[in-house]
């Protein structure tokens, strides 16, 4: 079981090569076993990197949203009361960003390694990681 930051859920459907080595190992044995998370705060992520052009597509954000859920067995995690709280706990040096504190929380309420490039998730000691 994972759960994905999400930029890798962007670089897996549109630029799978920057995923590294490992990563892409981890997605897919978790997808082969349909144990592949992503917390429902990326979707709006997702939405507003669209809105602000800082991430360019050919086709509307509602299909590439769908486009995406057809390709991978992704379970959405809703913020719950427990993630919510866990999200505002973090000590002070976690990413101070709503999103990335959500997405952090989802995936330790899961018990499930986060799936992420961003070297202060990485290096934190709150979150088991993966890249």
């Amino acid at each position: 079981m994972i759960t994905l930051d999400t930029h890798v859920i962007i670089w897996d459907a549109l630029k799978p090569d920057k995923i590294s080595k490992k990563a892409r190992r981890e997605i897919d044995r978790a997808r082969d076993d349909g144990e592949v998370f992503m917390a429902d705060i990326s979707l709006w992520e997702i939405a507003v990197l669209i809105e602000k052009k800082r991430l360019i597509i050919e086709t509307s954000y509602a299909e590439l949203v769908r486009l995406i859920r057809a390709a991978n067995p992704y379970s959405i995690q809703c913020i719950t009361p427990e993630i919510a709280d866990l999200s505002v706990s973090f000590p002070s040096g976690l990413n101070l960003g709503p999103a990335d504190r959500l997405i952090c929380a989802t995936s330790v309420i899961l018990s499930a390694p986060l799936v992420t490039i961003d070297k202060n998730l990485r290096e934190s000691s709150v979150v088991k990681t993966t890249w």
